[in-house]
């Protein structure tokens, strides 16, 4: 039986490999990468097979700066966004979840770097998730904590507003750091969960809307594909269009 980061390897390299030799990986491509510890294997991989000459002239994205240094000790090229390279958007982007429903509806947040995960990969033709099989859920909203970026000197009024929608909210606290976790973005994180599942199409845009909220952690406008390790060994892939944005 597979331990879970055996698990998580196990659903990186097969996405990576899978994705190559169905041509949806290809040389020259514009990829995003994601953050964490299911997204690094999948950016491990990718440089293996830029150095074993399977791909070429990769051009990539990272999310956070723990990808971006990633990228840069393993030699993997990588851009903004804003870069010519890039203009703006991505053939694919590859991350990993910390919630997926059966819809392929994601959470992620969990390492504090949605809001650039979201600006990549929103921003990308397809996006691929990997995870272990402790990530599949049937419903949202009341176990893992729903990650909301916040402005902090809206700290208190969000918080009044995400509690109107039925959550509650926990400020999230550093590791190893006295106070708050700070983004990438200078921002604070609200961990929320609610009683009862929640819509998560319906409430990633009520969230969204609130003043002072920057961006929260429910995923469903670009639908992934999906790539879920089991113990057993064996890994499911959900193939599934992209949403229309």
């Amino acid at each position: 039986m597979l331990s879970q980061n055996e698990q998580k390897i196990l659903a990186a390299k097969t996405a990576v490999d899978t994705l190559i030799e169905q041509g949806e990986i290809f040389s020259g491509m514009k990829i995003g990468l994601g953050t964490g510890s299911t997204a690094m294997p999948a950016v491990r991989r990718l440089s293996e097979r830029i150095a074993d000459g399977t791909l070429k002239d990769i051009k990539a994205a990272a999310t956070s700066f723990q990808t971006t240094l990633a990228c840069e000790e393993l030699g993997i090229p990588v851009y903004t966004l804003n870069d010519r390279a890039i203009s703006g958007s991505l053939d694919l982007a590859i991350d990993g979840a910390d919630e997926i429903t059966p819809e392929n509806n994601l959470i992620k947040g969990g390492g504090a770097a949605l809001l650039r995960e979201k600006i990549v990969e929103y921003n990308a033709r397809t996006l691929v998730i990997v995870a272990d099989e402790s990530k599949a859920v049937e419903h949202m909203g009341t176990k893992f904590p729903l990650p909301v970026e916040i402005i902090p000197e809206a700290r208190v009024s969000v918080t009044r507003a995400l509690e109107k929608l039925g959550a509650k909210c926990v400020l999230r606290e550093g590791v190893r750091k006295a106070g708050p976790v700070i983004t990438d973005n200078g921002n604070m994180i609200l961990d929320c969960t609610w009683e009862k599942p929640v819509d998560p199409a319906k409430m990633e845009d009520e969230i969204d809307s609130i003043t002072g909220v920057v961006e929260c952690g429910f995923f469903t406008k670009n639908r992934p594909q999906v790539f879920i390790a089991r113990a057993d060994g064996s890994v499911e892939h959900r193939k599934q269009a992209p949403a229309e944005r």
